[in-house]
């Protein structure tokens, strides 16, 4: 029996080496020669404008700032501004045999001459196509008189937590390199709206930037463009944006020279679990619509205080979520939106703008309207009027714009704590216009009446709309 032990215990031992070995292979050698031709090392040159007289060289007003302009007027420079060139490397990758080359668009921002490397010492020059620099990718093109090697995209929703993946660029300016890791981390956002990032532990510096994350079958799922470091060198946090996004905006680089994103005409925030109670909502889930503009929304019949809970046949879980399905949808296409409005849900159809149009159309102004006579109410911890002339002219409401002044909120009050103040506009409570303290008791009434424990209340400041949810006190 305890040689039977022994047997099967040595059986497993091998059979776990086995499938370690299949996991992880003894060598990346293969896959780097494979990829290797793809990948390019970027060098950009810009021309700077000098500085006159000794700048740099002494501090100003040093005793020997005279000193050195004239040093600087004898050898010629007469204190004029003398240009001189600046250099700097990135990373990139063909994704074309015709020389279609991806990298960051910080790289080449700004640029004057886009030098190429490849990885054989061949030097060509690239052109710009496009830039997007919402997900700072931009698109270059190279002429060469053969066809080049290069690179296919991945699916990068398919990429797991775990999974080998290798970058390849030119960290520091050393030259091509080669560094491996894992996928730490899916679906993070840095700063930007369209941001969708895995993140690596895999070293990437500057110069990396711009360059291919390869998973182990040398599709690209990744461009590498942020690191996370207090020192300006690879701590193990790397961002490379996700290939899905990527090549969706190089195929309009490619095409259009610009992107071309879908435009629904909505301002809208999360929905928290105290607004979800407040409007009678099962899940605290979708995009809240806090304000209408002009624009496709508006045409098809959405309105401010719904809630957006499916977008062209799928879930909206968040705000993120929305942007990026929207952003990704072609423009002009009919899509239904369903949303929840007062108890049910309701499906629209509309037809999407261009976002980029629409960021350099100018808002359209809202009607005109008297304002009522002010008077002081306190309510839910917040000191209301409605708004006199004088509110108007210092708080930028327009003239057609109906609802309470904040003229003071409670400190020890909930409203204080979720982030009310003085000069805020509450322009409707419970999904419904307020233009009078009148109006906004009756709101709190109701509320009460159907058992609600909290009161929706969409602010405006500085013109930007957003819902807060008050808890009501019981009598």
């Amino acid at each position: 029996m305890r040689l039977i032990g022994l047997t099967v215990l040595t059986m497993i031992f091998v059979l776990a080496q086995v499938a370690l070995a299949q996991a992880r292979p003894e060598s990346l050698a293969p896959l780097a020669e494979k990829i290797s031709p793809a990948v390019v090392n970027i060098t950009t040159t810009t021309l700077v404008e000098g500085r006159t007289g000794p700048q740099g060289i002494v501090p100003d007003g040093s005793p020997f700032e005279d000193f050195f302009k004239e040093f600087q007027d004898r050898n010629g420079d007469k204190g004029k501004d003398r240009p001189r060139r600046s250099s700097a490397l990135g990373s990139g990758f063909v994704i074309s045999e015709d020389g279609y080359v991806v990298t960051n668009n910080h790289v080449i921002e700004g640029a004057d001459e886009i030098q190429i490397e490849f990885f054989d010492g061949e030097e060509m020059k690239a052109e710009v196509v496009g830039t997007d620099p919402n997900t700072d990718i931009a698109l270059l093109k190279v002429k060469a008189d053969k066809p080049l090697a290069f690179v296919p995209f991945g699916d990068s929703d398919t990429a797991r937590v775990g999974d080998w993946v290798m970058a390849m660029g030119n960290p520091l300016g050393q030259g091509f390199s080669v560094t491996v890791g894992i996928v730490s981390a899916r679906n993070r956002a840095l700063s930007g709206t369209y941001d969708d990032y895995i993140q690596t532990d895999a070293a990437i510096n500057r110069g990396n930037s711009g360059g291919p994350l390869f998973n182990l079958d040398g599709e690209v799922i990744g461009v590498n463009t942020a690191i996370l470091s207090p020192n300006g060198g690879s701590i193990g946090i790397g961002f490379s944006m996700a290939s899905n996004v990527v090549s969706k905006v190089t195929a309009q680089l490619r095409e259009y020279g610009e992107t071309r994103r879908g435009w629904l005409g909505v301002r809208i925030q999360d929905v928290t679990d105290d607004v979800a109670e407040a409007i009678n909502l099962a899940k605290a889930e979708g995009a809240l619509i806090t304000d209408v503009p002009e624009g496709p929304a508006m045409e098809a019949g959405l309105l401010s205080g719904d809630v957006i809970i499916s977008f062209d046949g799928k879930d909206v879980k968040d705000t993120r979520g929305l942007v990026k399905q929207v952003g990704n949808t072609t423009v002009g296409k009919a899509v239904r939106v369903v949303v929840f409005r007062e108890g049910a849900t309701k499906t629209l159809l509309v037809t999407l703008g261009r976002r980029e149009e629409a960021e350099r159309a100018v808002p359209a102004a809202m009607d005109g309207g008297d304002a009522p006579e002010p008077s002081k109410t306190e309510l839910l911890g917040l000191t209301l009027t409605p708004p006199t002339d004088e509110m108007r002219k210092e708080l930028s409401i327009p003239d057609g714009m109906e609802g309470l002044v904040v003229m003071n909120v409670d400190e020890s009050s909930e409203a204080f704590e979720k982030g009310l103040r003085a000069g805020d506009l509450i322009t409707e409570a419970g999904q419904q216009k307020v233009t009078s303290s009148a109006d906004l008791e009756e709101r709190i009434a109701a509320a009460k009446e159907a058992g609600r424990k909290s009161l929706l209340l969409l602010i405006r400041r500085a013109g930007e709309p957003r819902f807060v949810a008050l808890g009501l006190t019981t009598d």
